[in-house]
Formats: structure tokens, sequence, C-alpha cells
């Protein structure tokens, strides 16, 4: 099957949501070994941000009833358990499909190595992988032992930190996806590294640096960057009005820029 063919597949499972079968089309496009167009980069990371999505939405549910289960020892033991529980008795999951769900953040990870970020020519599409990379980390960073969370967490960092810098010499600071590394950068501050103080200045400074230089933003991206504009914003007001200083902040991956 050519690749045109491959890629009308993606969409079509797309718009059927099929983010499985989605990201294995994707996958095959990848591998081919061709620097991917920024259609396609974007179909990538739609397919792939919404299978991890929905396996880290389940283990939020889980953490939370955990944490509301307090004097109910059935209760927590349940919600301890359910986690690691076998895929086939997990409801409306089979063993293929949970399979698959759990093989999908290493296969990512293969493909941003071995493939995408080392055949970038261009900063754009270097530092939207590398984001992904460091987003990738940071979701395994979420749930990791703590065997495994520093060396996962130094990853997370390094990623997004070489992202980070080649984003400041290359990219305009209006540019989507520099704010949308910003944004993502700056909640790994505060939810991994638990420094909301330094989530706060990286945050603000994206934010005004894009501010300071609107006359740059251009008619395709400008819906996109506002956007972003907007989240870090509001992450910042509710920072400044909190009285313990917190964060709620708005976890952003860029579909389409």
């Amino acid at each position: 099957m050519d690749k045109a063919e491959v890629i009308q597949k993606a969409k079509l499972a797309e718009q059927a949501e099929r983010y499985e079968d989605m990201a294995f089309c994707m996958k095959e496009v990848t591998e081919q070994g061709a620097e991917l167009s920024n259609e396609e980069r974007n179909l990538l990371s739609v397919a792939y941000k919404n299978v991890v999505g929905a396996r880290r939405s389940a283990w939020r549910v889980i953490a939370s009833i955990e944490q509301k289960t307090e004097g109910s020892d059935n209760k927590v033991a349940m919600a301890k358990e359910y986690p690691s529980r076998p895929a086939e008795t997990w409801v409306g999951m089979t063993p293929t499909r949970f399979a698959a769900l759990e093989q999908v953040q290493g296969v990512r990870k293969e493909l941003l190595d071995k493939y995408l970020i080392v055949k970038s020519t261009n900063p754009e599409s270097k530092v939207f992988y590398l984001k992904m990379k460091g987003d990738y980390y940071r979701y395994l960073a979420e749930v990791a032992s703590e065997h495994d969370k520093k060396e996962t967490i130094k990853s997370s960092q390094d990623a997004y930190q070489e992202a980070f810098d080649i984003s400041k010499k290359d990219m305009q600071p209006t540019h989507p996806i520099r704010l949308g590394l910003a944004l993502n950068f700056s909640v790994f501050f505060y939810e991994i590294l638990n420094n909301p103080e330094q989530a706060c200045i990286l945050a603000k400074q994206a934010f005004d640096d894009a501010i300071a230089e609107l006359d740059t933003l251009n008619e395709d991206s400008y819906k996109d960057s506002t956007l972003i504009m907007q989240l870090l914003r509001d992450n910042l007001t509710v920072s400044i009005c909190t009285s313990a200083g917190s964060f709620i902040f708005s976890h952003c991956l860029l579909l389409s820029e």
C-alpha cells in the first residue's frame, strides 16, 4: 500500500475515532523513512495524543477514587488493585486492545528517536518532536515507580530543555509550537518537579515575549497562538489570585500548527 493510501486510512480512522488504528497507520508512514510533512506530523500527534490520553485519564480516575475512599477499606483495596488487574478483567477492554495500549508509549519513543528527531531538517519539526519526547517521559513520570522516576524525570527535562533552547534561538516568540512547548514545560515544572515558582517564571516569560512581538503573528497561526497565550495567562492569573500560589495548568499538545 502506498503512502497516500495509508494516510487516507489514518484520516478515516480519525473520523471514526479509531485512534489506535490511526496510530498504526502513522507508524507505518513514519517507518518509510522520509521526513513527515506538517500534515503527516499533525496526524501522528493526534493519533498518539488520543491513545495515550485515554490511558492517562484512566489512571487519573483511579487515583482520584483512591483519594476519595478514605475510611472504606474495601473501596481503597479495590481502587489500588484495579490498575494491576489482568487485562481481561477490565470492562470493555479485550486483552488485545490492552496490549496495544501498553505498547503505544514504547512505540512512540522508538519512532521519535529512530526516525523523527534525527531526520528533522528544520527547527520547527525538531522542536515539535522533542516536545513530544518531553511529553512522553512526563506522562511516564506521572505513574513511574520510585525506582524509575528519577531517570524518567531527567529524560523529560532534557528533551524539553533541548527543544526550549532551539525554539528561543530559531523561532518567533509568537510561534504556536514555541508557545505550546513553554506551556507544557511549565506544567512539567509544576506537576513533576513541584516547582511552581519556576513554572510561573517560564510561563510569564513566554507570555510577555509573545505580547511584545504580536506584530509578527501571521494569519495562519493566529488562532492557535492566541489560544495558547490565553492558557498561559489563565494559569498566571490563577497563580496570582490563589493564596497558596497554586496553578490550574491546562495540558496542551499542539495538533494543527
